[in-house]
């Protein structure tokens, strides 16, 4: 019996070992190194869980990465990116935004996947729905935001419908989110913001 238990063990060990090798890991950040040098209340932080997701990147390949978001969020989010991984939607990076100083611009430049982050919406003086945790960009690259006036965000990026990364309204990835209450920045008509999906506030 206990000749069977150590081997199961170590058959377990083994098993986990390979399946690990078998991920790339973008990033395994503590909760602590994730919203180090936030200026973010306690209040906020207290309702804040890092998740650890795992998506197919553009190499194909399996990758795992992080996200910070609001703990009301964490179960309809662990959903979306099982259908994420499932339809292997590709996800180029997703690294809490703490890796470039808070800066929304040089994550959005680098494509880089993300959610919270306690800052106010561009060019306003209102928290963005970022600061709460409930709030998650996808790709930016791919999915910019379009001013009216025709300026782009991420400088450079083109927004390009047809390829598997790109958001439209009948994209399963846009349907998961709204199915759950999500906003799409996609449906808004003050600007086009293509890779930006909130939950908004119950109150």
């Amino acid at each position: 019996m206990k000749t069977k238990f150590i081997l199961t063990f170590f058959l377990t060990i083994l098993f986990f070992g390979f399946m690990k090798k078998d991920i790339i890991i973008d990033s395994e950040l503590s909760f602590a190194e994730a919203i180090k040098g936030t200026k973010a209340p306690d209040s906020l932080l207290n309702q804040m869980i890092l998740l650890d997701l795992d998506y197919y990147s553009f190499d194909k390949k399996l990758h795992r990465g992080q996200l910070v978001v609001n703990k009301e969020i964490e179960n309809e989010v662990k959903e979306i990116f099982e259908i994420i991984k499932k339809t292997k939607y590709p996800i180029n990076k997703m690294i809490p935004i703490v890796h470039y100083n808070w800066n929304d611009d040089k994550s959005m430049a680098d494509n880089n996947t993300s959610a919270f982050n306690y800052r106010f919406i561009a060019g306003t003086k209102r928290l963005s729905n970022h600061s709460f945790g409930k709030a998650i960009d996808i790709n930016p690259f791919f999915n910019p935001v379009i001013y009216n006036d025709g300026k782009v965000s991420p400088k450079g990026a083109k927004y390009i419908p047809g390829t598997q990364e790109v958001f439209t309204k009948n994209h399963p990835v846009v349907k998961a989110f709204k199915k759950r209450g999500f906003r799409w920045g996609g449906d808004w008509t003050s600007l086009k913001d293509y890779h930006h999906f909130d939950k908004p506030s119950k109150d």
